[in-house]
Formats: C-alpha cells, structure tokens, sequence
C-alpha cells in the first residue's frame, strides 16, 4: 500500500520535527519520568494534539491516517510522548468529536486541540480491566446535577488532564448495560490523583489512579445517551487500537534503525557484523514484521477514514505491531550484545516501551477475541 503525496508530506514534516524536538529529550524524559512543558506546547503548535479535529473546532482538519503517521514517527523517537499524544487525540477527542453534542464540541474541542486542556480516558478501575462490565464508579442523578464515585486505574495522562471521559454506572446492573459516560473537568471538587504508578517502560508518560469522591457535574456533562457508555467505549477504543499500534510500529522502527547503525559500524572478525549472513536473516525478519505492522495500520485507518467496518483491522493491526514491537525490541538488544543491555545505548529503553504496548488498549488476548469474534460471525 502506497502512501498518497499529502501523507508523504505529512510525514516528512512530523520526522523533521521529531528528530529536531523529540529524539534530543528523549534520554531525559525516560530517566527523569516526565514530559516537559515546552515539548507539550511545541505537539500543540504544529496541530499535533488536534490533528482530526475538524478546523471549525481549532484543530489542524487532518484524518485518521495523519493521526497515525504522526504517532508513529513521534514514537520512533520518544515513546512516551507518542502515547501522550495517542491517548490525548484517540482516547480524549474522539469520543466528544462522535458523541458530544455541538455545545459539548464547542466547549471543549479547541482548548483540547490548542493543548491548553488534556484529555484522558476513564474505564478501568482496581478490579475492572479487561471486564469492563464488572466496574462499579456510580453516577447518581441528583435531579439538577450528577454526582460521581468512585476510583480509576491506569490512566495515561492522569497527572496533565484537564478533561476526562469517565465512565459509570447510572443503573446498578450486573453486566455493561447500566453504563454511561461523563465529560469531568478536573478542576472539579472531589477529583484527585491517589497514586502515580512507577512503570517498566514509557516513564515519560504519566499512568495514574484517579478518585471521583461526591464529583459533582451538571447534567450536560452526559456524553452520548444515558446507558449508551460502553458503545461509546468499545467505539472509542476500536480507534484507539490504531494509535497504540501506530506507538508500536514507531517503537520497533526506533530500534530496528538503530540495530542497522550499529551492526554495519561494530566489527568483529575483522567486517563489520552486518556482513555476517546470520545477522542479515535477523534484520530481514525485523524488517519484514515491521513492514506487515505497517501495512495493517495503514488498511485499518484507511477503513476509519471511509467510514467502514473496522474493529477487526484494528485489532489486527494493534496484535500484530504489538507483538511484532517486542520481538523486534529483544533482537536489537541480541544485536547489540552487551552494550543493548546498557542505559548509554537506547535499544534497552525501547524494549521496555514496547512491553506495555502488548497490554493496554486491549490486551493481545482481547485482540485475538476480538477478531476470531468478527471472523466467526462472517461465516455462516
């Protein structure tokens, strides 16, 4: 599959900026475990935070295949800020830009697009992950306003966000027919972070758990329609599943680049490692995998942009570049022998990104769920 001019372009522009920008923080965001301001503002500023969100709402009018072309190349660099972005457009966005009401767009869209307000995506909770039907945040209707309680897991953005989809129960049922999703501001009263998780890899990116205590919201602040949230759920995660394959794909071109450096300047026996035959089947493997990730990711968001049937791809797209991330980030280390092993040498650090990408989102087994689920029901 052949990129058109316009993504071509597209991509030439997010490379520059990410090899200019990101690639040189890289190192410090990993160790340091935080993003820094001035790389939110620059994401902002080059339409990166808005960039399917339609011009009449502040953001930069692309679509679905320039969102993932973006993550991808940030993530090359910077896995960290490449899901900061994901989550932030695919997790916080989307769902307002497909469900909200016009004044729900208007409020919130530009200052999301602009950077100036976060967004991050409420679903999982201590003993709700995979199960998303068994959560049980409540959303009582207070006859004026909605009050919320309840306690979220692993949420990426939690520490920057200033606007959350949360998701809860409006009817107490055992299963996910009683949820419903809310637009929470956090500047609200009864809204905190608990904790601020230390994790194996992606450390730039802030993953919290999050506390609604008595959060207060109007009654416009029901996103979609009441005990319609886990649509809205599943919806919104089928179109994120290609922006944290497109992190994925990013992650295993990161360290496949490098693994070629290094491989064709080390010599042993006197050549260089890259003139070995058995060096050279490991990087045909690498590449190829990485170019079926690709392939996946580009048909999956071709399908979203025309407005067709897409969860299988999605799911397709995501387990393969997942997988493929991890496979390709263990041989870049086996390359590069003792010196991958290393902090001075940055394949070790994009092992450990890769990791997380074969968990969120989705696990690999959901993924598999998923698509035996939509090929089962194809054949009759």
């Amino acid at each position: 599959m052949m990129l058109a001019e316009q993504y071509k372009e597209i991509r030439d522009m997010v490379k520059k900026f990410s090899d200019s920008e990101v690639a040189p923080l890289a190192q410090k965001i990993d160790h340091e475990g935080h993003l820094p301001k001035e790389i939110i503002g620059k994401l902002a500023e080059n339409g990166f935070l808005g960039s399917y969100v339609p011009e009449e709402y502040g953001g930069a009018g692309m679509d679905y295949m320039s969102y993932a072309l973006i993550v991808e190349e940030i993530s090359r660099n910077c896995a960290s800020t490449g899901v900061f972005v994901s989550a932030h457009t695919s997790l916080g966005i989307w769902p307002i830009l497909n469900f909200g009401t016009e004044a729900q767009k208007k409020k919130y869209l530009p200052k999301m697009a602009a950077g100036e307000w976060i967004g991050c995506f409420c679903l999982s909770e201590p003993n709700a992950g995979s199960d998303a039907g068994s959560l049980t945040t409540f959303a009582e209707d207070k006859g004026d306003h909605w009050e919320i309680n309840g306690v979220k897991n692993w949420i990426t953005n939690g520490k920057e966000a200033g606007v959350c989809i949360v998701f809860a129960k409006t009817k107490k049922t055992p299963d996910y027919k009683g949820i419903s999703a809310f637009i929470v501001e956090t500047s609200t009263p009864g809204f905190s972070i608990i904790k601020e998780e230390d994790k194996l890899g992606i450390r730039g990116s802030s993953t919290c758990q999050l506390a609604f205590d008595k959060v207060k919201v109007p009654k416009d602040a029901l996103l979609g329609e009441p005990e319609k949230g886990f649509r809205i759920a599943m919806a919104t995660l089928d179109g994120g599943r290609i922006g944290i394959a497109s992190q994925a794909l990013g992650i295993a071109q990161g360290a496949f680049d490098y693994a070629i450096r290094y491989t064709k300047q080390r010599v042993q026996f006197g050549a260089p490692l890259s003139d070995l035959q058995g060096i050279q089947f490991m990087l045909a493997d690498m590449s190829t995998k990485i170019g079926a990730s690709r392939l996946l990711i580009y048909h999956a968001s071709s399908l979203k942009d025309a407005e067709l049937p897409y969860s299988k791809e999605s799911a397709q797209a995501k387990l393969m570049a997942s997988e493929s991330a991890m496979w390709v980030t263990t041989k870049a280390i086996q390359l590069c022998g003792g010196n991958g092993y290393t902090k001075e040498y940055p394949v070790e650090r994009y092992f450990r990104d890769a990791k997380i990408t074969e968990i969120y989102e989705g696990t690999s087994e959901v993924q598999r769920m998923v698509i035996a689920s939509n090929e089962l029901k194809a054949v009759h």
